[in-house]
């Protein structure tokens, strides 16, 4: 069954805008009643040319009432195509930044199962998309509805006959038009599809050039890429070739108002039942019947699509958000965190089976354990970038499911192996941290973080441009940046999780020394496979296979947690080998 979707957020932001759609749209129908005064000035013309009136200023002033109306259509016409490409661009950065804040409450999961290409082409494409439906169908395609149907009604009050006349060949036209859309959402979908495997392999091919030249694999990913590209345009292509017929024969018949009007006319005007200059004038009014019509049929197709389109977004929209109330009474007065009975699974398989976790307001803690034991998902449990599955998390006393994100984000500086730095100044990036801070006092927390020396090496000092993702600096280069701007942040609570896999033994110990430093009266949790870098912190948790396998000081664990032992001894092992 087809779900459903409440477009509700969408109808708010257009309910914003209500007042300026109805000054676009009456702008548009002025605009509409101005192109289609001609029609009927023309017919006069004919009308007293027929009559035989000789009077040249009559035709003269009646040009002058022609060139008027057109002016005047060009003038409403831009004033309402201004007014709704205002407004409609307007909601479409409301529909982004809709997104946006969006994708900051859902659980980080979700984020991640999402192909990065996939997502910018909704927030980027899919959204762009919905340009025509919203600033050109709401308008125009009132207006010129309306224009051909004030055209038709007069052609009646004519001469009945010759209106229907005129209208022969329109069903026609629109049964053959509607050919196009046949399976036009199973068509469409698949154009979306093909589209996002196409945006996905682009990104990976280029995110992954540096492994492809290494590994020698070039050919088969560009293969691939092309696969996609080829497969990408074939659908189009395809889905072209299917409508062309329908689409011919529609624009072939539509416009052919003729067919009906000269024999049909020709007849009752030899039969005496329609005069002359009414016959000419119907003929010239018949012109503006079409004109409008397929206007709005190239509003049909974007029609048809929108569904599909808003579809697509609201599938983002109404992802369940983390469970976070929208106001907090309550303040967060120191940073104990006590985990409960916390359960935490991926796609349905549990990772986290029950940890039981105290750690006391000032403390520094250490979380290690073989790879995949769990580590890292308790660190970004705690961080509130997912949420529970059973159990509660409480920071300061007070469960995370009761404090806002924004409060919970404010009160912790989480720091991982792949920090994301933007494609700003390295001032910029580590100003993140506080955007109030001024350039001193980012520079003093640079120094503290042992950054500052390797900064003035760069071109631009503090100005270095770092590139998207960071990718102008080094893997060491990057944490330090992001260990400078967590330290910024001055949380309470801070999370180091791997923050110094890519450092070299010199530079960790020297952001060792500055972390110890800048964590004073914090309380902090390490996560680190170099265990000498955390043997002297206040406590050491054990995490393996989803669960607290021990909990004491380094000294402690040696004598009672074989696991720790014997990672501690391969630890050693391999540091003196080095």
């Amino acid at each position: 069954m087809k779900k459903r979707y409440d477009f509700t957020w969408l109808k708010n932001i257009i309910k914003q805008k209500r007042g300026w759609y109805i000054i676009s749209v009456s702008a548009a129908i002025l605009g509409v009643f101005f192109a289609m005064a001609p029609y009927f000035i023309i017919g006069n013309i004919m009308v007293n040319l027929l009559e035989g009136v000789k009077d040249y200023s009559i035709y003269l002033n009646l040009c002058l009432v022609i060139m008027i109306a057109w002016l005047s259509r060009i003038l409403f016409h831009n004033i309402s195509t201004f007014i709704s490409h205002k407004i409609t661009f307007e909601m479409l950065a409301d529909i982004r930044k809709n997104l946006c804040e969006k994708l900051y409450k859902l659980p980080l999961g979700y984020v991640k199962d999402i192909p990065s290409g996939s997502l910018k082409n909704i927030i980027v494409e899919r959204v762009d998309s919905m340009e025509i439906t919203l600033a050109h169908m709401i308008p125009e395609l009132t207006a010129n509805i309306l224009g051909p149907v004030c055209i038709v009604i007069y052609l009646f009050f004519l001469d009945w006959r010759m209106a229907l006349a005129s209208l022969i060949t329109v069903p026609v036209g629109i049964i053959a038009y509607m050919g196009m859309f046949k399976n036009m959402d199973e068509r469409y979908n698949n154009t979306i599809v093909k589209t996002k495997v196409l945006n996905d392999t682009a990104v990976e091919y280029i995110n992954g050039i540096e492994v492809i030249k290494v590994f020698g694999k070039a050919q088969s990913s560009y293969d691939k890429f092309v696969l996609a590209a080829k497969e990408g345009a074939d659908c189009f292509i395809e889905w072209m070739r299917e409508c062309i017929r329908y689409s011919a024969t529609a624009m072939s018949l539509l416009p052919a108002t003729l067919v009906g009007i000269l024999p049909i006319g020709v007849y009752l005007y030899n039969k005496g039942s329609l005069l002359g200059s009414v016959f000419v004038l119907i003929i010239i009014l018949s012109f503006g019947i079409v004109a409008p019509l397929i206007t709005c049929s190239a509003f049909a197709e974007d029609l048809a699509k929108v569904g599909t389109i808003m579809s697509e977004i609201s599938s983002v929209m109404e992802e369940k958000d983390m469970e976070r109330p929208k106001n907090f009474e309550r303040k967060l007065v120191n940073a104990n965190v006590e985990l409960r009975a916390v359960r935490f699974g991926y796609h349905k398989k549990e990772v986290l089976h029950g940890i039981d976790m105290k750690i006391d307001d000032g403390n520094v803690v250490a979380l290690v354990g073989p790879s995949g034991s769990g580590k890292s998902t308790i660190a970004k449990l705690i961080a509130g970038l997912w949420d529970t599955g059973e159990g509660n998390i409480l920071i300061g006393g007070v469960n995370t499911k009761e404090i806002p994100l924004d409060v919970q984000n404010k009160f912790i500086a989480y720091v991982s192996q792949d920090n994301y730095l933007f494609d700003l100044s390295i001032r910029e990036n580590i100003r993140l941290g506080n955007p109030k801070a001024s350039d001193k006092e980012v520079e003093e927390i640079a120094k503290k973080s042992g950054c500052h020396d390797f900064i003035m090496n760069l071109s631009d000092g503090y100005e270095t441009v770092v590139g998207g993702a960071g990718g102008h600096l080094s893997g060491g280069e990057r944490q330090r940046i992001s260990i400078a701007r967590a330290m910024l942040k001055d949380a309470k609570l801070i999370i180091l999780d791997e923050a110094t896999a890519y450092t070299d033994p010199e530079n960790e110990a020297l952001i060792q020394s500055a972390v110890a430093k800048l964590s004073q009266n914090k309380t902090m949790i390490v996560i680190a496979h170099r265990l000498s870098t955390i043997k002297d912190v206040d406590k050491i948790y054990v995490i393996n296979d989803g669960k607290v396998e021990a909990a004491n000081t380094h000294e402690e664990l040696l004598k009672s947690s074989k696991l720790y032992k014997d990672m501690w001894e391969a630890h050693i092992e391999v540091k003196d080998r080095a």
